[in-house]
C-alpha cells in the first residue's frame, strides 16, 4: 500500500504544475486512452478482431485528434480539474456527438460499406464514460489528498436533505472549515437514505446524533424558509445546544469555485420575525430629503445615526448633525466621511434644549427638513433621573419646534415611542408631551411648516435594548435577567424606523401620528430562549439542571408596563404607505399647553416627585405612575416534552 505521504506528494506536485504542462499531460493521456475506446467500440459492434484491425493505426490517431479537438472546443483541457463540474461533463458531451455526428455524415457521403457506422455510437458511450470517470475519479483523488484533515470539532449537520442541502454538501467538501458528516430532515421518507453520500436522519433523533456524531453546528439548508418555519427549527435545535447557522446563497452553490463560507451565515434575530421587514416606497423616501438642508438631532445616537445613514443615501444639499455627546457626534461624523465623501456635513456640539443654538443652526444652515431624534429613552434612568428626562425631552421638543415654526423650515419630524401610549413612567409620559407640542405647533403655527410624530416600538440592536444585553449575559455565562414573565415588547429593525421616520415627512399633512403595522408583540422570555438557542447553548432548569443559561425574573422596573401599545382611542386612517398607519389623536390648546408646560417645568425646580407628577398627570391625562413591583416566583420549568413548544412561540 502507498504511503500516505507519497500520495499527498504526488498530488501537491501535479497542482503545482504550469498550466501548460496540465494540458499537456491531459492530452498525453487522452491520445493513448482514445485509441483504446475506438478499438472497444469496434469490437463490441463487430465481435471480430480482423474487424477492428482492418483500418490500421491511422486510422485510430485520426480517431483520437477529431476527439480531442472536439474535448478542447468544449473547454475540457482549460478547466481545473479539481473544480470541473456536471455543466462542463454535459458541454464535453454534447461537443462528441456532434464530432460523432460529423464522422456520420463524411462516412455516409464516401459511401464506405467496409465501416459499421453504428460503431460510432458506441464509441460515444465509451469516450464520454472515460472522460466522466477520468476527470471526477480524478478530481476527487486530488480534493480527498490535497485539503487538510479537518478536526472532529468542526463536524457540521445539515437541516434539510432537499436539493440547496445536497448541494450544500458538495461545497462544503471543498472547505477547509466544514466537515458535512450527516442530514436532518422532517421526512420519514428520507430517513436512512443517502443523499450526496450522505446519511439522512430524522429530526426526532436530533439530540442523540448530535452528541454521537460531536456534531458542533447544524446549517439551514432550506431554501426559501419561512420565519414560521425558521421557528420551528429552533425550537428543535434548542434542545440539542448546537449553534445554528443558515445557508444565504444558494446561487453560489452551483460554482464549486464560490467557498462554502461565502454562502452560509450566522441566523439572525430579524430572520424569525413574524412579519416580513417593511420596504420603503422610493417616491416617500426622498421627497424630503434630496437637494435639501436636513437637520438630525441626537445624531449620535441609536436611531439618529441611521436617520444620517439613510439620509446619506438620498442626496441631501447638506446635513447637519447635532448632538450634545462630543464622542457620538465625532464618531458618526467620521463614519459619514468614510463611506459618504461627496456629502457635505457640517456637526453642531450641544443641547437641543439650548434655544440660541437651535435658532442659529436653523438660520445659518437655510435648514428645510428636521428629525428631531434627541431624547432621553431608557425607562429606568429617566424614572429616577426625572428632572433632567423631562428637560431633555420636553423642552427640547418644544425649542425644536418654535425654532422651526419661526425660521420657516418645511417639515419637522419628531421620533416618539410607543411608551407614549397611556404612559406609566416619566420616559413616556415625557414622549406624550412632546407629542401634544408637535400637535400645538401644527394647530397655531400659521406657517409652512409640517409638524409630524412617528411611534414605535423597540429598534433591535440599539442603544439600551434587550438584545445586546442578552448577548452580554450569554457572553458571560448567563443569568439572562427578565423582568417578568409575561412582559412582551414590540420589536422592528434599525434601517425600518429609519426609513419609518424619513416617510412620514413626506407624507404628512400635519399634527399626524404615524405607526408601523408592527404585527403581534414578542414575549421577552421567548426572545431570551430564542438567544439562547442561537447561541448553541441550552436553558438551566430544574428539569435540566445541566444547561448553559439560567433565566431568573427580577421584577419589573418603576414605570415599566407588562405590555406596550401603539394605538390609543384616537382615530385611525390610511397612509400613503399600505404598512403605515396615519393617526388624529386628541390635543390641547396651545395657549393650555404653554402654561401647562411652565408650570412643569417650575415643579421640576422643587425636585419634588409628587408634585412633578402631578403636573405630568394635568397635562397628560391617562398618565397613570407605577412603582416598582417584587420580582414574581421563578415560572416552573417547561412541561419536558413540549420544552421547546413554547420556546419561539411569537410573531412579529
Amino acid at each position: 500500500m502507498l504511503n500516505p505521504n507519497v500520495i499527498s506528494l504526488f498530488c501537491s506536485r501535479m497542482v503545482s504544475l504550469h498550466r501548460t504542462s496540465k494540458i499537456a499531460l491531459m492530452v498525453g493521456i487522452d491520445l493513448f486512452a482514445l485509441p483504446f475506446c475506438f478499438l472497444i467500440a469496434m469490437l463490441l459492434r463487430g465481435g471480430d478482431l480482423k474487424l477492428a484491425t482492418h483500418y490500421g493505426p491511422a486510422s485510430y490517431v485520426l480517431v483520437a485528434v477529431v476527439t480531442i479537438a472536439a474535448l478542447s472546443v468544449s473547454d475540457l483541457y482549460r478547466a481545473v480539474i479539481r473544480f470541473i463540474d456536471q455543466r462542463l461533463l454535459s458541454v464535453t458531451g454534447v461537443a462528441l456527438a456532434v464530432a460523432v455526428l460529423c464522422a456520420y455524415v463524411v462516412l455516409f457521403a464516401i459511401n464506405d460499406e467496409m465501416f459499421p457506422r453504428s460503431a460510432l455510437a458506441i464509441y460515444w458511450f465509451i469516450v464520454f464514460s472515460y472522460v466522466v470517470t477520468s476527470r471526477i475519479g480524478m478530481r476527487n483523488f486530488l480534493r480527498n489528498h490535497t485539503a487538510p484533515r479537518r478536526p472532529a470539532s468542526d463536524a457540521v449537520a445539515i437541516y434539510g436533505a432537499g436539493a440547496a442541502g445536497a448541494q450544500l454538501a458538495q461545497a462544503m467538501r471543498n472547505s477547509d472549515e466544514y466537515r458535512p458528516v450527516c442530514f436532518f430532515d422532517d421526512k420519514h421518507v428520507l430517513n436512512d437514505r443517502t443523499i450526496a453520500g450522505l446519511r439522512v436522519f430524522h429530526t426526532d433523533r436530533l439530540v442523540e446524533l448530535v452528541s454521537a456524531h460531536g456534531i458542533r453546528t447544524v446549517v439551514i439548508a432550506i431554501s426559501p424558509v419561512s420565519p414560521e418555519r425558521l421557528r420551528d427549527i429552533m425550537q428543535r435545535l434548542g434542545q440539542a445546544g448546537v449553534s445554528t447557522k443558515i445557508l444565504s446563497r444558494l446561487v453560489d452553490l452551483a460554482d464549486d469555485k464560490v467557498p462554502a463560507r461565502d454562502s452560509i451565515r450566522e441566523l439572525k434575530f430579524e430572520d424569525l420575525l413574524g412579519r416580513p421587514p417593511v420596504p420603503p416606497r422610493l417616491d416617500l423616501f426622498a421627497r424630503c430629503v434630496r437637494g435639501k438642508q436636513v437637520l438630525v438631532t441626537g445624531a449620535g445616537g441609536s436611531i439618529g445615526s441611521e436617520l444620517c445613514r439613510q439620509i446619506a443615501t438620498l442626496a441631501p444639499a447638506r446635513l447637519h448633525l447635532l448632538d450634545h455627546s462630543e464622542y457620538a457626534l465625532y464618531t458618526i461624523r467620521q463614519e459619514l466621511a468614510a463611506r459618504f465623501p461627496e456629502l457635505a456635513t457640517e456637526a453642531h456640539l450641544g443641547s437641543v434644549c439650548n434655544a440660541d443654538l437651535a435658532a442659529r443652526v436653523l438660520r445659518e444652515g437655510q435648514v428645510q427638513t428636521i428629525y428631531h431624534a434627541a431624547a432621553y429613552k431608557h425607562v429606568p434612568l429617566v424614572e429616577a433621573n426625572i428632572v433632567e428626562g423631562l428637560r431633555n425631552n420636553v423642552v427640547g421638543a418644544r425649542v425644536i419646534a418654535e425654532a422651526a415654526a419661526r425660521e420657516g423650515v418645511d417639515t419637522c419630524v419628531l421620533i416618539s415611542s410607543d411608551k407614549a401610549v397611556r404612559p406609566t413612567n416619566i420616559m413616556g409620559a415625557s414622549k406624550r408631551i412632546a407629542e401634544l407640542i408637535f400637535q400645538a405647533a401644527a394647530a397655531g403655527r400659521g406657517g409652512a411648516t409640517t409638524f409630524c410624530m412617528v411611534r414605535f416600538g423597540n429598534v433591535l440592536g440599539s442603544s439600551g435594548s434587550v438584545i445586546p444585553l442578552f448577548q452580554r449575559q450569554i457572553a458571560r455565562g448567563g443569568p439572562l435577567t427578565i423582568t417578568h414573565p409575561e412582559v412582551s415588547r414590540y420589536f422592528m429593525l434599525i434601517p425600518e424606523a429609519a426609513q419609518l421616520v424619513i416617510q412620514a415627512g413626506a407624507m404628512a399633512k400635519g399634527g399626524d401620528v404615524f405607526v408601523l403595522d408592527m404585527g403581534e408583540p414578542v414575549k421577552i422570555l421567548d426572545l431570551a430562549r430564542t438567544m439562547i438557542a442561537m447561541s448553541g447553548m441550552t436553558e438551566k432548569t430544574p428539569h435540566n439542571p445541566g444547561g448553559d443559561i439560567e433565566i431568573k425574573f427580577v421584577g419589573l422596573f418603576p414605570g415599566e408596563k407588562l405590555h406596550e401599545e401603539l394605538l390609543t382611542e384616537g382615530v385611525v386612517f390610511p397612509s400613503e404607505h399600505p404598512r403605515i398607519m396615519r393617526m388624529k389623536e386628541s390635543a390641547l390648546r396651545p395657549g393650555v399647553l404653554e402654561t401647562s408646560i411652565t408650570c412643569l417645568m417650575m415643579a421640576c425646580e422643587t425636585h419634588e416627585r409628587a408634585m412633578i407628577e402631578s403636573m405630568v398627570k394635568a397635562i397628560v391625562h391617562d398618565y397613570t405612575p407605577q412603582h416598582p413591583t417584587a420580582a414574581p416566583a421563578p415560572m416552573l420549568a417547561p412541561p419536558e416534552p413540549s420544552l421547546i413548544k413554547k420556546f419561539v412561540p411569537f410573531r412579529i
